[in-house]
Formats: structure tokens, sequence, C-alpha cells
């Protein structure tokens, strides 16, 4: 029984040591936590994302705020990130400080001022902070600070990153944890709550992405692939040109959506701003509203125009075709999303364009084969009418 009831008990315990000794910070609670330097603070809280713990003790006395920040990067040679926001509830205007390990093992702590998400400048914070330490053990990161808030309820921001380069950190992924990774904090209360908005957002950012990704990466190009090889067959006549405009007024139209969903997401997320991306996107939809328009203005075959409207026509496709993918190549840098997806967008051009490349030998082989046929029949009378 003795021997039944040690195996019993050493068969749970090895588990749970195992744990702990795996990862010991992530597998604590905040107020399990103890630090090397044995400091001690008033108030700790399990943020809600990203792995996270913040240990703090204010004293309104002098408005000293001292904190413990500690996460795991989102890579072995990554960040973290922990801010103050004295204007919003988001990182654009956040007052950050940043820790990482650099090359030679050491741990370094950086301030940033991000003013927006595209100018992430090194600098010193609208508020005093002094006392900056780091340290890593266990796959985890911990920052200390000290720093001069005269609120007693500030907007917090935490964040994690992938790696650092020449000193800068390299932008973090924009998945849900990510983007709910902010909150408000009661220096004296100890309560925090986290914005869920997040959820939301990325929901309309995916919509935007697949609605773009449809219509300018997919159905346009098959829209172009029908209107230039099918037509080259008289039995496809007038099938083709009903099949091709049915995929150019769908993309516009799914096209449309996705950019009234992105130039919503936009006005929602002041601060950030992709700048190739969005212009890129506002050119297409010009682009394609001139395309769909000239549609009711085509002249006839036989009209002395229709030359002159076949090259704006086509030069104007193969531009929209163009920047339509390079757009949605964009789109999936700043979505970031599982690499999967890449590969199969990735896997459907070629596959488009290796049949694009088919169908235009097919194409060739048939022009020439009719121009050949042209060629060798006899003319009408004898002699070419001569006599």
């Amino acid at each position: 029984m003795a021997s039944s009831s040690s195996s019993s008990s050493l068969s749970i315990f090895l588990p749970l040591t195992l744990l702990f000794l795996i990862s010991p910070a992530l597998s604590l609670t905040c107020t399990s936590q103890t630090f090397t330097n044995n400091k001690l603070y008033s108030k700790c809280a399990d943020l809600p994302v990203l792995s996270s713990f913040l240990h703090w003790t204010y004293d309104p006395a002098n408005s000293t705020l001292s904190i413990a920040f500690i996460s795991p990067p989102s890579k072995t040679d990554g960040w973290i990130a922990w801010a103050i926001n004295p204007t919003s509830t988001g990182m654009a205007g956040s007052q950050t400080l940043l820790a990482y390990q650099k090359s030679d093992g050491t741990m370094a702590v950086k301030t940033f001022n991000i003013s927006s998400y595209k100018d992430i400048v090194e600098s010193k914070l609208s508020f005093d902070v002094w006392d900056t330490a780091a340290e890593s053990s266990g796959g985890v990161f911990r920052l200390f600070a000290k720093l001069k808030v005269e609120k007693e309820t500030v907007n917090q921001v935490w964040q994690v990153g992938p790696s650092v380069s020449d000193g800068f950190p390299v932008k973090h992924d924009f998945l849900t944890p990510n983007l709910n990774s902010k909150g408000t904090l009661n220096l004296t209360g100890g309560i925090t709550t986290t914005t869920v908005s997040g959820g939301s957002k990325m929901k309309k950012r995916n919509i935007h992405g697949i609605l773009n990704a449809v219509s300018w990466g997919l159905m346009f190009p098959i829209g172009i692939i029908i209107a230039r090889y099918l037509r080259a067959f008289p039995s496809a006549d007038p099938a083709w040109f009903y099949l091709h405009i049915f995929c150019q007024v769908s993309g516009y139209a799914i096209g449309v959506a996705g950019w009234a969903t992105g130039i919503k997401l936009g006005s929602e997320s002041k601060g950030v701003v992709y700048t190739n991306h969005r212009n890129i996107g506002i050119a297409l939809f010009a682009l394609a509203t001139l395309q769909i328009f000239a549609l009711f203005l085509r002249p006839k075959k036989e009209h002395k125009f229709r030359f002159y409207w076949n090259i704006y026509h086509h030069a104007l496709g193969y531009t929209i075709l163009a920047l339509g993918i390079i757009n949605v190549f964009k789109g999936l840098d700043i979505l970031n999303p599982a690499k999967h997806w890449r590969s199969t967008y990735i896997i459907v051009i070629i596959a488009l364009g290796a049949l694009a490349l088919l169908l235009e030998a097919i194409t060739w082989i048939v022009v020439l084969k009719r121009k050949s046929s042209k060629s060798t029949k006899p003319y009408d009378g004898l002699n070419n009418g001569q006599g």
C-alpha cells in the first residue's frame, strides 16, 4: 500500500516539477513569481493576452511608479515592450519601454516615443524614467523601471515582437492577442481591463483581405485570361464575352466592397497608416471604375475609334491586373496570416500564369495556322481579276 501511494504521489509530482522547470514564469500566476534581485511589489496582474504579467508599486506621495513587466518574446531573439499612452488607448501615442537581448547575451532597455505606427522614434519619453533594467531566463524577459506618473489610472499597452535589427524592433504580429494587448490600469486599486475591440477589428481586416484577394487578385486575372484566349476560337463567341463581363463586373463589385471596408478600417485606426497599400488601393478603385464606364462607350467593331478604344481598354486592364496582384501581397504582409494562406495564393497565381502561357502558345498556333490557310487560298477570279 505504501509503495502504491508513493508511486501515485511520484506520478503526480514529476509532471508538475517538469512543468515548472520548463516554463517557470508562464506556469505560475503573478502572485507566485519572484525576482533574482529580490525586488518586491505591492500589486500584480496576470495580463489577459500574450502570456504576460505586470508587477507594480505606486507611491502617490511622489507620483512614482515602479514596474516589472514579464513576458516571453514571440521568438527567442525577439523583444518585449510595455507602455503608457497619455492620450489614447492604443499603441499610437504611447510612451514605450522596450527590452531585448543583444548579440553578446546581455539585455538592453530602450525608450520609444511612438507618435504613429509608421513613426517609431527612439527618444526620451514625455515623463521621467529611471532605474531601467532587464533580465532573461527560461525563455522569458523581465523589464524593470521607475516612472513619474501623475494619474492613478493610466492606459497601458504591452507587446512582443520577433526580432531586433540594429537596435530597432521589427514589427510585431497583428493577430488577435497582439491587437488586444491594451487596457486601463488602476495603480491604486489594482484593476486591469482590456479593450476587446481588437477581435471585431481583426474580423474586419480578414474580410477586407478576402474580398480584395478574390476581386483584384483572382476575378480580374481570370477575366483577362478568358478575354485574351477564348475569343481566338470562333466556337467560343459570344460566350467568352459574357464570361469576361461577368468576371470583371463581379470582381469590381467585390473589390468596391473590399475597398469600402478598408476605408472604414482606416477611419477606425487612427495613427495606423499603410501608405503604399492605401495608395495602390485608391488607384485600383479609380482605374477599375474608369474601365467599367468605358464599357458603355465601346464603339462598334467597324467604328474608326474602335482601334484606339482597344488600346485604352487593354492598357488599363493589364495595369489593374499588375497593381491588383501587387496589392494582395502587400495586404498579406500587413495581415501576416498563417504561412499556408500566402502559399495558397502564390500557388493559384502560378497556376493561372502557367495556364496563360499554355493558352498563349495554343492561341498563336491557331492564329498562325489560320493565316497560313488564308494565304494559300486561290484569289477570286483569274489572276486576281487581271484577265
